[in-house]
């Protein structure tokens, strides 16, 4: 099994190629490689839209506990993720119990594309450990 992985990190890249072809737009491979904050935050998004709280329970899940964030850290890495245009805010249909309409974050479409870029850099990665880690076995 051959894997290309090819990370551009100069302006004159325009590709960047992971696993079998797959191709990634410059604008998006240089975003990469993601913190896992972050990838965590737009991982808990993807299924649907959640707010606030159900996003910090959600990254606690996915990290198995690694990344726990106070209500400060994670309000401040969705105003960055909203200011790149890589999330949404939105009014959710539920309301607070207060009556106010609940925020609730969704991903773009430049921030699932960005996702899976992500995705397929990481599976790429994990799969050369595997193959140089059997190799180093035979």
């Amino acid at each position: 099994m051959h894997i290309n992985l090819i990370i551009c990190r100069v302006a004159t890249c325009h590709k960047a190629i992971y696993g079998k072809g797959i191709v990634i737009d410059a604008f998006v491979e240089r975003q990469l490689p993601l913190t896992e904050a972050t990838f965590f935050i737009l991982l808990s998004l993807a299924p649907g839209p959640k707010h606030g709280y159900g996003i910090m329970k959600e990254v606690e899940t996915l990290s198995a506990g690694r990344i726990v964030f106070s209500t400060g850290t994670l309000y401040g890495a969705l105003k960055r993720l909203l200011e790149q245009g890589w999330i949404e805010r939105g009014e959710s249909a539920e309301p607070e119990e207060t009556g106010r309409p609940r925020k609730e974050y969704h991903l773009t479409d430049l921030g699932r594309r960005i996702l899976s870029a992500e995705a397929r850099r990481l599976e790429a990665l994990a799969k050369m450990a595997q193959l140089k880690l059997k190799d180093s076995q035979a």
